[in-house]
């Protein structure tokens, strides 16, 4: 059978979803494509956005089975995925996975709908985990987070932890090789810790599970980490961080407060760059939305920063509750800026400019570089679709 993550969510997780599929994001310690490779033993191809689909293509066989990439798989359900034959549809409020035949899938790719035919609609009785706000990424994280460790550490011995910190239940933290620590303490009696191959925990962190900290990411000095946290692959952090994921790419290197936050990738946060997550009159937080293009009710009480990809924020920089940033933003100034910042602007509490294409691309390779990485054609055409798209309606 060939698998493909179906992007049937998108606009509800933007600004994160405009430059990747869906099944990218991180939550827990893997991305939601790595959980579903992991169940269904079998690489999987992406059903997204034309313009991403150079960097994420799409395979297409002669029996297909589409899957929503809002959700996190388990053992019952992927069991449950695979016994589905040609023509029926895995079922819970709305479809779950399909498997359908290769016309029928050119028929959804040209027209965004599921061919018109009767469906044998089969109910799923599991508990599903489901991403259908960018909310959800850090509110679900704590189990997304206990998941992967269970599926990471199968089976296997940490590597040696070094005998200066302070741990807290030992058998909940979990070393790759090459991860090191030094002078920190772990407390892991709440949570998993899971520390990928060669991350380093600088001295005196503190750490609270559960937590992730992906593969050569770096904890700086003194940093105060509150689970249920990730931070993932080649990120620096410091200051205070809690309930809140990092995808990846990200810095985030000095004093500050981050809280029920979600950062996307290649984003820098300056040195004392905080936000809040709770408003002083503890209402429900209102948050932008990109479907409706206004805020909507989050319903929730703690929400913090939302950053699309290549995002970032001057020295000092304050974000209010439940701000949300697009792609390509560049922050700063005294005071707070405005809740909803466009994609591809330059500015702050005094106003914003248009952060001009070239500059834009200036700036990511310079990021790129610095990982020895090539901000290359598939990325730069990427930046060019969004900003000629998204400029048009901010």
């Amino acid at each position: 059978m060939n698998y493909i993550l179906w992007d049937s969510n998108r606009t509800q997780l933007l600004p994160f979803t405009f430059t990747r599929p869906v099944s990218e994001i991180r939550i827990g310690i893997l991305t939601i494509r790595e959980k579903w490779e992991y169940f269904l033993s079998s690489k999987l191809s992406y059903l997204t956005e034309k313009y991403l689909s150079s960097k994420f293509p799409l395979t297409i066989g002669k029996m297909n089975m589409l899957i929503d990439s809002s959700l996190l798989p388990d053992k019952s359900i992927a069991s449950a995925i695979r016994q589905l034959k040609p023509g029926q549809m895995l079922f819970q409020k709305k479809p779950v996975a399909i498997c359908i035949s290769a016309d029928e899938l050119e028929e959804l790719k040209t027209t965004g709908k599921l061919p018109k035919r009767s469906w044998n609609k089969i109910m799923l009785k599991s508990n599903l985990l489901r991403i259908e706000h960018i909310w959800d990424i850090y509110l679900i994280n704590n189990v997304a987070l206990q998941n992967d460790f269970l599926l990471l550490t199968a089976n296997k011995k940490s590597a040696r932890i070094n005998t200066s910190n302070k741990i807290f239940n030992s058998r909940n933290v979990f070393f790759e090789k090459g991860a090191n620590a030094s002078c920190s303490i772990i407390n892991a009696e709440g949570g998993s810790v899971y520390i990928g191959k060669d991350a380093e925990i600088m001295e005196g962190c503190m750490i609270r599970g559960p937590f992730a900290l992906g593969e050569h990411s770096v904890l700086k000095m003194g940093a105060k980490i509150y689970g249920a946290t990730t931070i993932g692959p080649y990120c620096k952090v410091g200051g205070e961080v809690s309930n809140s994921v990092l995808f990846g790419y990200t810095n985030k290197a000095h004093d500050g407060f981050l809280g029920n936050s979600v950062i996307g990738e290649w984003c820098n946060l300056g040195a004392d760059t905080n936000n809040s997550n709770l408003k002083n009159n503890y209402s429900k937080v209102r948050i932008w939305n990109y479907e409706i293009s206004s805020y909507m009710n989050s319903g929730l009480q703690f929400a913090g920063l939302f950053m699309g990809d290549h995002g970032k924020s001057g020295i000092n920089t304050m974000f209010n509750t439940g701000t949300v940033a697009g792609v390509c933003t560049n922050i700063f100034g005294g005071g707070f800026p405005p809740k909803y910042i466009p994609s591809f602007s330059w500015g702050g509490p005094d106003g914003f400019e248009l952060f001009e294409l070239n500059k834009a691309v200036e700036a990511a390779n310079e990021m790129f570089k610095r990982r020895n990485l090539r901000f290359g054609k598939t990325e730069k055409d990427i930046f060019r679709h969004l900003f000629l798209v998204l400029r048009t309606k901010t």
